[in-house]
């Protein structure tokens, strides 16, 4: 009975000490939960770590500016929304997009009556050598969403340094399982 009182313990501390979410509205149609201290990217800040030919819908950071959650539309459109297609396609470009990725997790779920493909990751990118000051690797956790629609691709994701993966994976999938798109 005692250990069954510590872990009813540890499981309700962990549970109260995760971030409090709150739902913000994205764009119309989409709203989604994000930790209360989130608060929107600065536009330099979206220049230097979100680098794509298309600005995100939305994009928000934490005090410390090093925790990630963003939306964004996919170049990539899937006329037929064929996820079993559009799954190989998106888990390669993964791969292509960092020097190392581990799967975690993968897979196809549903949220709020809605398929979304999803990756949970670790990537690797090696420093730069010629550069001292970017020589050390950037090793992240990322669990990223995609809602694959006919001609629309919804991309979601949460990124955080490897080294907080334990503090944030939770709330990350939490936060993931929190996305509306009507």
């Amino acid at each position: 009975m005692r250990y069954l009182l510590i872990i009813f313990l540890f499981t309700a501390t962990a549970f109260v000490n995760g971030p409090k979410l709150v739902k913000t509205k994205i764009s119309d149609g989409i709203t989604v939960a994000i930790p209360e201290t989130f608060t929107p990217m600065l536009p330099d800040d979206i220049v230097q770590r979100l680098p794509s030919v298309r600005a995100p819908l939305a994009a928000y950071t934490n005090p410390d500016r090093d925790i990630d959650f963003s939306v964004n539309i996919s170049a990539t459109q899937w006329p037929d929304a064929n996820l079993e297609l559009a799954g190989k396609f998106f888990r390669s470009g993964l791969q292509n997009l960092y020097d190392q990725v581990d799967f975690i997790n993968e897979g196809v779920v549903e949220i709020h009556g809605k398929q979304y493909l999803f990756f949970e990751i670790e990537s690797r990118t090696n420093g730069l050598r010629a550069n001292e000051s970017q020589r050390a690797p950037v090793i992240k956790y990322t669990y990223i969403q995609y809602l694959v629609e006919k001609n629309r691709t919804l991309v979601f994701s949460f990124n955080c340094p490897s080294r907080v993966k334990e503090d944030w994976q939770e709330t990350a999938i939490q936060v993931m399982k929190s996305v509306r798109v009507k």
